[in-house]
């Protein structure tokens, strides 16, 4: 969305009272003091612009990081924390936060900063190890499971470990990146893994494929010696499961039939949303008895874990 500031309006002729004339009637969205876009976009396409607008205001040596870092990454965020732009300052003193700013001043390492498209952000194995220090804890395994997909080195997350190991949240970090696996593919996914951490339940395996009458299908999350799937419903994924030509409701009728031959070969399948994967006892409610009842499947309906797509 195309972005405004003050003196380009008023260079354009707009005085105060144009400017406020135009927020009122939704021609113009304030993104900050002296700052205006053109269409009421939000999430992280705001937060963009946000970036945009605040970057020149910022001290010199100022570094986008940890949540602002991630957007700029493609990794999963909070959309909660999307108000503030965060930035680290290579220095000591601990962070100071402002209604659309939050100042972290921590070292910076010359190899932890890169400049892409004019802005300074942190690499990405430095902005997965700074979420796993400050954030929420499923939220900052979803972005180390996503930069691990994406091909951030474990030794690369390893070096940061050990560089922050003085640092606030370095002992949560360790947790974090010993959580993190890059097969997860949705942030979902790994909230859920991590949900079913927090709750003492056996670790799945993921992607786990299963070979019936010559159709190998897969599924998020498996219990095999138990004969239980488990499958994290979103948006995201339908859209990924969609064929070219086909429709979302194409997409859920080959959903069910994939069900019903798993059900019909004696796997128990459980389902979940994103709002039973962040409240763990929602999901405990869910899983438990199906992996307390569940049975082990023939080694015949079985093929492995693995990353590629049935």
């Amino acid at each position: 969305m195309p972005m405004h500031l003050t003196h380009e309006l008023r260079a354009r002729g707009m005085g105060t009272s144009e400017i406020r004339r135009r927020v009122r009637t939704g021609e113009l969205h304030p993104l900050r003091r002296g700052a205006f876009a053109t269409e009421p976009d939000e999430g992280t396409a705001r937060h963009l612009q946000l970036i945009r607008a605040t970057l020149p205001s910022l001290a010199d040596g100022s570094v986008l990081s940890h949540v602002s870092a991630a957007v700029l990454h493609g990794l999963p965020v909070d959309e909660r924390l999307l108000d503030r732009v965060t930035v680290t300052r290579p220095s000591k003193g601990g962070s100071w936060v402002g209604p659309q700013l939050h100042r972290y001043r921590t070292p910076l390492a010359d190899s932890d900063v890169e400049e892409v498209d004019g802005l300074p952000r942190t690499v990405m194995a430095r902005t997965v190890v700074d979420l796993a220090r400050c954030g929420d804890l499923g939220m900052a395994v979803a972005a180390a499971d996503a930069g691990l997909r994406t091909g951030v080195a474990r030794e690369a997350l390893d070096e940061q470990l050990k560089a922050a190991r003085r640092r606030h949240g370095s002992a949560r970090a360790r947790v974090v990146v010993d959580l993190a696996d890059g097969r997860s593919e949705s942030a979902g996914e790994s909230v859920s893994r991590v949900a079913m951490w927090q709750l003492g339940m056996p670790t799945p395996e993921l992607q786990f494929e299963v070979t019936i009458g010559g159709v190998r299908y897969r599924s998020d999350f498996a219990w095999p010696d138990l004969g239980v799937l488990g499958e994290f419903d979103g948006k995201v994924k339908y859209d990924r499961l969609l064929r070219p030509g086909e429709s979302a409701s194409d997409v859920v009728m080959r959903e069910k039939r994939r069900e019903a031959d798993l059900r019909a070969a004696g796997w128990w399948i459980v389902r979940w949303t994103w709002a039973d994967a962040i409240k763990p006892e929602r999901l405990a409610r869910l899983l438990r008895p199906a992996l307390e009842r569940g049975h082990p499947q023939p080694a015949q309906h079985r093929l492995r874990s693995g990353t590629s797509p049935a």
